[in-house]
């Protein structure tokens, strides 16, 4: 599903220097599998997603995801092929501010192109405990009920990856677990890929695979990124 060869990205300094970020030999994901990688502060976990998802371009290497190079993809087709089999939910959220807990969703599905379907934006909502909420704004949720908007919305298009970026960071401890079992069943019913970032050890010791990153990214043997 995600295969990963040789990909470097790196950034320029001030003083014109270059700081490597990430430096992966080899990385891969099989379909329907769950994943969590784990990580310190400032190490490169969300500059990876990013890449794996072309929302932030690589320097050198490969990004496969379900038989395509999403490196090779120019702008618009990449733009196209993470609408329909990338979900992503972000550590922020990016709900669109003007739009219901519904509109959000049903806004993810109008990226590829493809019918917007009420039903199944209205059963993700109720599958995480959002139904009496269809209607609200993101300024009249809780932070724990934009999560799981962001994760309805995540969902909308029947990805064949989910990318997690630090999922219960901006949760209450009480409302974090709900959010894991929310993704991990989802997955696992529409066979959805998953890989899960996180710093939390009472969230990564739930699940059968763990990698660091600090293991599987050499750049960072030389920088503090």
């Amino acid at each position: 599903m995600l295969l990963l060869e040789d990909v470097r990205k790196s950034y320029t300094e001030p003083n014109g220097e270059t700081l490597p970020i990430l430096d992966i030999p080899r990385f891969e994901l099989a379909a329907g599998e769950q994943v969590v990688l784990r990580g310190r502060s400032g190490c490169g976990k969300t500059t990876l997603l990013n890449c794996i998802s072309g929302l932030t371009t690589v320097d050198a290497g490969r990004v496969v995801i379900n038989g395509t190079d999403v490196v090779k993809l120019h702008e618009v087709a990449r733009d196209r092929f993470r609408a329909r089999f990338i979900g992503f939910v972000f550590q922020t959220f990016n709900l669109l501010p003007a739009f219901t807990a519904l509109e959000n969703v049903l806004l993810g599905m109008t990226f590829t192109g493809q019918k917007k379907d009420s039903s199944r934006a209205e059963k993700l909502l109720a599958d995480v405990g959002m139904s009496h909420r269809l209607t609200h704004k993101p300024s009249a949720l809780s932070v724990g009920e934009q999560q799981r908007v962001a994760v309805a919305r995540a969902l909308a298009n029947q990805p064949r990856l989910l990318l997690a970026d630090e999922p219960t960071a901006n949760i209450d401890p009480a409302h974090q677990q709900q959010v894991i079992d929310l993704l991990r069943k989802a997955c696992d019913e529409e066979q959805v890929a998953m890989l899960l970032v996180t710093h939390a050890p009472e969230v990564a010791e739930q699940f059968e695979r763990i990698e660091s990153l600090e293991e599987v990214n050499r750049a960072i043997a030389t920088n503090v990124v």
